[in-house]
Parts: structure tokens; sequence; C-alpha cells
């Protein structure tokens, strides 16, 4: 790390502690009702805080982590070249722990992987070097609640609203409509959905823009998938989404997965520390890591909020993960940092987790985050309609803005949100967010918005506002708003079916909807270019010299047109027809062929693409 970057984190930190106040140790926890300080710092002495900060090494879990799980490793992130040494881990009841040092693939530092967990509610002293500075962190182990398993019931949905495909009887999305067909100013690309709840497998999905399947990808009984997108690994594009089980409590447990353009599993995302990956975000970053969040009940004293002294709080927590190594580079949790008081959502009047941040979304800043060493993240929490402008290092804010009960920007005409979703840093400082609006309604209708922060005025602006003129829109959970080539937006409405992309003046360019019931989390447009490795698919119906030819071939984009083959075996077969392909499966009329049938795949010059088994005609 670069002397300009350490007097940097220097200067914040000392800003930070100036702006303490009054707040709750961590040995003091019980007597304070669990709550937390009243602005974006850890918990814990002030001036090991201090010393922390001032070091050019980040060390996770951060100073006053209350709530650390037990099977945590202690992550240190620093610049390239950083190396760790002389590590002391000490518990106040399980005392010294050994272990051993990994090194992240980003050669920006390196975690101690313990060789036993803590003991829940101890406290844990943290020691060691790096490049002559001394690192440090106290933290707690959470005393962690068991995690109500029970799903989702599913919606009833509309049994007639599932595609259906001779050729591919394994592969039954949900139907995808277009209500508004794609308009001049359209961005290119297809469109990437990951369809669940009510009728029809759930599991990541391609369309093109007229509604036709490119590629669908069923899941396992029990599993769904959100954020389905394309993303770079490595410097390719791959495809990424979350899957896993998403529970009743209102979060997933899974793992995040990453597939290559022909469709093969390339690496498999898993939340450290003991934590499961949840459903809401998944991002790769230019340096090869991930950026992911899990949800963890843990058992709290919330008498402070008018709830139980043996109440369960769901804490989020957020991780940033080297993809080849596994291993945790930085963890936050939202207990250290966001005060109970500040929660929107009503405390629980039983043990049922209280659900009281609920981070949605994290955005990291470009250059610092996104190159593998410690910067900025934008986190969106739903429960205290706020956002957060993280700094990795102390852990603190260094501004938050909302409608909730606190923020340091003022809020300028038309900037409201309420149960948001999907805050992402835009170029040009520019601030983009789903503003759900309901559960309960805040608004008559869920909005796209862009916002400008101007951090010297303390202020943030509205610079556009998206809402579908055609239809009231209210998702009562889950959308995003996706910055498009050419200054698009695209609006995924999460719970309802519905997407819209619009202009920059904010006019409807396409518009579309999934099966009644079903829900999409986030709706993606990208182009994408698929070469699957799997052989075309193949269907014959009717008879010989009335047949039908089935064609289709799941993922493939560079198909042109298909051809049919027959012969008395597969090593004999010839041309017999052919036709332009259309959509995701081509029927082509066949009046004389057999008794061995196949389908051969051709790009726009001629050129074959792949073969499919022979069948024999019925």
């Amino acid at each position: 790390m670069g002397r300009h970057r350490q007097r940097r984190h220097r200067r914040r930190a000392t800003q930070f502690v100036v702006l303490l106040g009054a707040a709750c140790t961590a040995a003091a926890l019980s007597s304070c009702g669990g709550d937390t300080p009243t602005t974006g710092v850890a918990l814990g002495d002030q001036a090991a805080l201090a010393a922390a900060a001032a070091n050019p090494v980040t060390v996770s879990p951060l100073p006053g982590t209350p709530d650390a799980s037990p099977a945590t490793q202690i992550s240190f992130l620093g610049g390239p070249g950083t190396t760790v040494s002389d590590v002391r881990v000490v518990g106040s009841r399980s005392g010294v722990h050994g272990g051993h040092l990994e090194a992240y693939s980003t050669g920006t530092g390196q975690s101690f992987l313990p060789s036993r967990p803590f003991v829940p509610g101890e406290r844990v002293t943290v020691h060691a070097s790096a490049g002559g500075e001394r690192l440090s962190t106290t933290f707690t182990v959470a005393h962690q609640a068991p995690v109500d398993e029970r799903e989702f019931p599913l919606n009833p949905g509309d049994p007639n609203a599932i595609q259906h495909y001779a050729s591919a009887p394994t592969l039954t999305p949900s139907s995808l409509r277009i209500t508004t067909p794609a308009r001049p100013g359209a961005a290119p690309g297809d469109l990437f959905l990951a369809p669940y709840q009510a009728k029809g497998s759930p599991g990541p999905m391609i369309s093109e823009q007229d509604g036709a399947l490119v590629w669908f990808h069923p899941l396992p009984a029990g599993y769904e998938s959100t954020n389905f997108q394309v993303q770079q690994y490595e410097g390719k594009p791959m495809l990424t989404w979350w899957q896993g089980r998403i529970i009743r409590v209102g979060f997933g447990q899974g793992e995040d997965e990453i597939y290559n353009s022909s469709y093969q599993h390339v690496a498999t995302v898993r939340a450290g520390n003991g934590y499961h990956a949840d459903l809401h975000e998944i991002r790769l970053t230019p340096a090869g890591t991930a950026w992911i969040d899990a949800f963890d009940p843990v058992y709290r004293n919330l008498s402070s909020v008018h709830g139980s002294a043996h109440g369960i709080l769901t804490d989020s927590v957020i991780e940033e993960i080297d993809v080849k190594t596994g291993l945790v580079m930085w963890e936050w949790h939202a207990l250290g940092h966001i005060p109970l008081r500040d929660s929107l959502n009503a405390v629980p009047g039983d043990s049922y987790p209280w659900d009281y941040v609920h981070i949605n979304s994290i955005s990291p800043a470009p250059g610092g985050a996104e190159s593998g060493q410690p910067g900025e993240i934008l986190l969106s929490a739903r429960n205290t309609w706020t956002l957060y402008y993280v700094n990795m290092h102390t852990g603190g804010f260094e501004w938050l803005f909302g409608d909730g009960r606190r923020s340091t920007l003022r809020l300028g005409r038309g900037v409201r949100f309420y149960w948001q979703h999907d805050a992402e840093l835009q170029p040009g400082g520019l601030i983009s967010v789903f503003n759900n609006a309901s559960t309960p309604p805040k608004e008559r209708e869920s909005s796209g918005l862009v916002m400008r922060p101007d951090l010297s005025n303390h202020t943030v602006s509205l610079v556009k506002r998206f809402a579908n003129p055609t239809k009231t829109l209210l998702a009562a959970a889950q959308g995003n708003t996706l910055s498009l080539p050419g200054g698009d937006w695209l609006m995924g409405y999460g719970e309802l079916p519905n997407f819209t992309e619009y202009d920059s003046a904010g006019h409807v360019l396409l518009d579309g909807t999934l099966g009644l019931g079903v829900q999409d989390f986030r709706t993606y447009l990208s182009p994408w270019s698929g070469q699957p490795t799997t052989p075309p698919a193949i269907a014959v119906q009717g008879s010989p010299g009335a047949a039908t030819v089935q064609a289709s071939w799941n993922g493939a984009t560079d198909v042109a047109s298909w051809q049919v083959l027959a012969g008395a075996s597969a090593e004999t077969m010839t041309p017999v027809a052919s036709a332009p392909r259309r959509g995701f499966q081509t029927a082509i009329p066949v009046s004389a062929a057999g008794p061995e049938v196949a389908v051969r795949a051709l790009g726009a010059g001629g050129q074959v693409l792949g073969t499919s088994a022979a069948v024999s005609m019925p």
C-alpha cells in the first residue's frame, strides 16, 4: 500500500475516532441492550480503534465486532506484497489458538486459520506484524441461534405459463411474454433472468428480447437462483448466479456459481467463516475477488428497543472472498456499526429472528475495493431505508443518507426511498437505487432513482426518476435499476414478474413479464455469445411421410439454420431438409426420411456447428 493511501486511512481513522461519542464497549453490550454507537464506527476501545486504523493493513473481524463466528479466520488485507508474521490469537476462555497462514491469490495479504473454533461469548485478542507494523484487533464471538429452515410456500401461479419443448423435455421454465416489443434505441443484448416461485422450474434463464429462450439451467428440487448476470472473471465474460434455498425468515442459504461461455463450471464461491452465502449479492472484481453477503441469526438482548432480553436478531455480514483460494479477505458486521434503534422493521414479540437491517446490495468503489485492497463500498439496508458508504479500513461510514432515522446528507426534493434495493455507484459520482416504496406501501408505485451526492454541501439531489407510465407497479420486495449503454435504464420489479427498459427521458423501450406469481430478484440485459459443448437435441413427431423434426440446442447463440439428416444408419445419413432457426426450437417438416434421423446446426456462413445424436423415425 502506498504512503498516500496510508495517510488517507490515518486521516479518516482520526475523524471517525473524534466522531465516536458515547459508545458501548463489547464487554458492556448486555447492559447497553445490545445497541451500538450512534455513527459509523466499530465497537470497542477508542485507543485500540485508533491504533488499528493507523496501520496500513486492515484486520478483520474488525475491532469491536460483537458477533464474530466461532469458526472465523483472521483476515489481514493490505496492499501488494503484504505478508504477515508473529500472529498471536488468544480467546478469553479458550486460551491461545494455534493455526497457520494462507496467502491470497491477489498478493494483498493473508488469512490466519485457527486450528480450532472459538467459544461463544468469549473476547478474542489478535496481535501480528506486517512490514514492520504491529497489527491488532479485538472482537467478541457470537452466540449463534438455530436457523428456521422452513421455506416460503409456493405461489399458485398459472399452470399454462410454462415453456415446453419436445426436443428438450427437461426444460420447463416460466413463460416470458413481451408486452412492449423492443423499440428503436433499445439496448442490444439478451435478457438474464432467474425465475422462481409459482409454476415452472426455477433456474438461470437467458432469453432474447422477443421472448425466445436461449438457455435454461434447471436446478435440483428445493433450490432456487437469483442474481443471474454476465460478469468478467480472469478477463473473460462469465455467467454468475446464486443458488440455494430461500427460507421464510427472509434470506437464502446457498453458494454462488461461475460458468464460462460454454456453460462449463469454472468456480464456486462459498461464504467463509462458517456462514452460507445469501441470495442478495454476488459481485466479481477485476482482482479476482467476490463480494457476497450472509445472514446470521444471533442471540441478543433487545430490551433497548422494547424487545425480549433473550431475543434473536439476524445480523447482515459482508465478505470479500478470494475466488481462487476461498479465503475471506475482509468481513463486516452490521451489528458492529448500525444501532438497533435505526431499524424501521418492527421488533417481533416472540423468538422469531428480528431482521433489523437486511443489507441487500454491495457496490465497491472503483480503484480501492475493486482492486483487492481496502477501499470503500456502498451498502443498501432495506430495513433502515438508508445507504451507507463504508470505509473498509475502519468499518465506519464516510457518509450515509436516506429516509430513515439518520442521514449525514440533506435530502433534496424527490430524494425519498423506502425498503429499497440495489444501490449502485455510477460514473460521475451518481448513485442509482430501486425504490420499492412498499411493505407497507409508502408510495403508489415503485420507481428507479438516480441521485447525486454533493459532499461539499452535504446534500443529495435527484437527477432522474423512472416509473412505468402505462401501469402501476408496486413491488413489495426485490428489484433493481440497471444502467445500460446509451443512457438507457432497465428496471426489474423483483417480486412482481415485470421488467421495463427506459430511455434517458423515461420513455418505455421494452416491457415484459414472467408468468403469474413468478419472481425474479434482479433482471439484467447484456450481450452474450454461448457455445455449448453438449450436442443439439432432436425430437421427431408424426410418421414416415408426414413427420416433423423438432431441433434445439440449449445455449447456442450462433445457429442460423438447421439441417435434417436421414439414412439407413448414423454413418450413411444425408441432408433431406433444412430451415432457418426460429426461436429456441425449430420445427422442420420432413416428407420422406429414415429410418434414422439427426439434425445439424449451421452457422451464418453454412459451417457445421454441431450435430445431434441419431434417433429412429416413429
